[in-house]
């Protein structure tokens, strides 16, 4: 596991602002109206050799009536049962408010790591300010600038001084395939067909499943641990307190999976949300396998899949070179093709070519297209080694590794793809100073 951290604190003192910068994409939405971040949004992050996972969560209130903001209260309290580590953020130029002292105290009572963060400290004035903030009762207060990022790098140092320790996972361990996807899009019928049995409640209604489910499988000559996820509802749609705690379980199940079987529903198409996750496994550096269910609904002609494929391909670009597989959990087409594939997938993340391999391939295609000039200077190229970690990656050890462009990472990476059979893997392109 990785560890997750959750921004907590009042309406409008910057969660989603800090949220977007440490994630490093404008994800959430930011607004000056309290109240904005409903939904919860999810990324990916790392610092100093450390990647987690960040959840930014609505504005905490007390004694509201309003059905919202007792749903993002609910959700908070599920996120600080869940996380590893909560920042505490609060506003330096609205002084301590009510709601943070109410909040503050409500804090102290939950035993965990808690970092406050003082959003809004962009002078020396204000630094002078943010020292009342220890009368909240933390130790550990940290001055910050979402806007400008002054100070957050201390607030990450900080953090993964309280991220729990990295357990490396032993090579007796069985695999994990977790099957992921939003609710009632088939992901327990699918493992009730694989398990022979009725081993998952399966039901027309929206998020039965609570909780992630482990039965260890054996399938292929192999065996591996098959995990049925919680269903993640679709943004907008206020989710009940189980069904968040079902969120912050499938968002687990993926960190903890070798291969995710990414479930859509053939009838929805790929959604917002089917996107998101895509993305966190790919973050994450996981296997991936898409799985469209219920095909056996879908009206089909010579053309229907080769257009599904092609409108996928659309909202996943640009990591394509991923399985796409057309089942159906009910009448059970194709659905041990997806088991078959998904171990195929496992076995090319843990691929390994040999750093003679790779020099005497990509060195010779390097020399044929070679990086496009910048400023008038020329790239060149000397090495490539696999890097020994846990995600697909590869160093390209150059002489200006910052002029290399985006499209010329992409170029290497197909190259690696057209030669080695990555199918189902994100992969990782580092350019080092030779």
């Amino acid at each position: 596991m990785s560890g997750i951290v959750a921004i907590v604190g009042r309406p409008n003192v910057g969660k989603s602002t800090i949220f977007n910068r440490l994630q490093g994409e404008r994800k959430a939405i930011v607004d000056d109206a309290s109240g904005v971040t409903r939904d919860r949004h999810y990324g990916k992050t790392d610092w100093g050799n450390r990647e987690f996972t960040i959840i930014d969560t609505g504005g905490y209130v007390t004694n509201s009536n309003d059905v919202f903001e007792k749903s993002i209260r609910e959700q908070v309290e599920i996120a600080i049962s869940e996380a590893d580590v909560l920042v505490f953020m609060v506003d330096v130029t609205t002084d301590i408010t009510d709601l943070d002292e109410s909040f503050a105290r409500f804090l102290r009572k939950t035993n965990m790591p808690i970092i406050v963060a003082v959003n809004k400290v962009d002078n020396n004035e204000r630094l002078m300010q943010s020292h009342q903030f220890y009368s909240l009762g933390f130790e550990h207060v940290y001055p910050i600038s979402s806007i400008s990022g002054s100070g957050t790098g201390e607030l990450m140092d900080a953090i993964i001084k309280f991220l729990p320790e990295e357990i490396e996972q032993n090579d007796e361990d069985l695999p994990r395939i977790s099957l992921v996807g939003r609710p009632n899009v088939g992901k327990s019928s699918l493992c009730n067909v694989l398990l022979g049995e009725e081993r998952n409640i399966v039901t027309d209604i929206a998020g039965t499943t609570r909780d992630t489910i482990d039965t260890r499988y054996s399938a292929y000559g192999m065996d591996f641990t098959l995990v049925d996820t919680a269903g993640v509802r679709k943004k907008g749609k206020t989710m009940d307190n189980v069904e968040f705690y079902s969120v912050m379980r499938s968002i687990k199940a993926i960190e903890s999976s070798d291969v995710v079987l990414l479930i859509i529903d053939a009838t929805q198409g790929m959604e917002a949300q089917d996107v998101n996750l895509f993305s966190l496994a790919a973050k994450n550096g996981k296997g991936i396998v898409i799985l469209v269910n219920k095909w056996d609904l879908m009206e089909k002609d010579h053309k229907s899949t080769k257009y599904y494929i092609e409108e996928i391909h659309e909202r996943i670009a640009p990591l394509t070179d991923i399985p796409i597989i057309f089942v159906s959990a009910l009448t059970k087409q194709r659905v041990f093709k997806a088991v078959e594939t998904a171990i195929e997938v496992f076995n090319n993340t843990k691929k390994h070519i040999s750093t003679s391999k790779l020099n005497d391939l990509m060195l010779e295609i390097i020399k044929e297209t070679p990086p496009p000039a910048k400023k008038g200077k020329y790239i060149k190229i000397k090495y490539i080694t696999q890097i020994k970690t846990k995600k697909m990656s590869f160093a390209f050890f150059c002489n200006l590794p910052q002029y290399v462009g985006d499209a010329y990472k992409r170029f290497l990476e197909n190259k690696l793809r057209e030669h080695f059979d990555f199918t189902g893997v994100p992969i990782s392109i580092f350019f080092r100073k030779k």
